[in-house]
């Protein structure tokens, strides 16, 4: 889920403000095997960031630390002033997750759905908040259909307006696109600019160079747990990757 440890009645009302979030010289290592290796970089509002790389490349990895689900193996993390082991679950109100697992009971409607993970977040005003989500994803039609019985597209929809119920200030992207279909990309990069036009800060890590390249401001290349900016200049995202891993190896 979104917050790690959550319970019910646990509320996120105690707010931490960040405008940018620094990643200082982090690495990570599971055992021997290195998954990241000082890795720097730095998100800020009304941005997003992409990140792009193979499989096992360390994009998820990195994802799971910004999120403060796993704890790196040195350097650190600082959203704006603050660190995770200074504010805890004030932080954790601020940050919202969509990854490969979407974390939707498919017994419940969607609407019961978001109505369960706002009571967990404490949220105020939770059936306009769940009203507006079902709207912005569409799903006003079939707010009281089962989840288990939509497409691997609406639910995708679904699950990311749940991970912005909360209204957090980092959204964190998982391979936002995969199995969508054209209609359902279209909602997810509309959606993708309102954030942006907002000011919030958003991370994505995605293979989807094509559909990414219409909302990313900046892209990293991530390859053998290292990340470098991608090249500007001529060519599509693609190609500027492609050139940017090339003079890496």
């Amino acid at each position: 889920m979104d917050r790690p440890g959550a319970s019910p009645g646990v509320s996120f009302a105690v707010s931490v403000d960040f405008d940018t979030v620094h990643v200082d010289d982090v690495s990570r290592h599971y055992g021997r095997r290195r998954a990241l290796a000082h890795v720097t970089l730095q998100a800020q509002q009304g941005e997003i960031l992409g990140l792009f790389g193979p499989n096992g490349a360390g994009k998820s990895t990195l994802i799971s630390i910004l999120s403060t689900l796993l704890r790196p193996s040195g350097g650190g993390v600082r959203y704006g002033a603050h660190t995770v082991a200074e504010t805890g679950d004030a932080l954790r109100g601020q940050i919202g997750v969509l990854g490969h697992d979407l974390y939707l009971y498919g017994d419940l409607t969607a609407r019961e759905n978001l109505r369960f993970f706002g009571r967990l977040y404490g949220l105020d005003r939770l059936e306009a908040r769940v009203t507006d989500a079902l709207a912005r994803a569409r799903l006003s039609d079939r707010a009281d259909d089962r989840a288990g019985s939509f497409s691997r597209g609406l639910r995708q929809r679904l699950a990311f307006e749940r991970a912005l119920l909360h209204d957090p200030r980092l959204v964190l992207l998982d391979e936002p696109f995969t199995g969508l279909d054209d209609d359902s990309a279209q909602v997810l990069i509309e959606r993708l600019g309102t954030l942006r036009d907002a000011g919030h800060i958003v991370v994505m890590a995605t293979h989807d160079f094509d559909t990414a390249e219409a909302v990313v401001n900046r892209s990293l290349c991530v390859d053998r747990g290292r990340a470098w900016p991608v090249a500007d200049g001529a060519g599509t995202l693609r190609e500027r990757y492609r050139r940017t891993l090339a003079e890496r190896v």
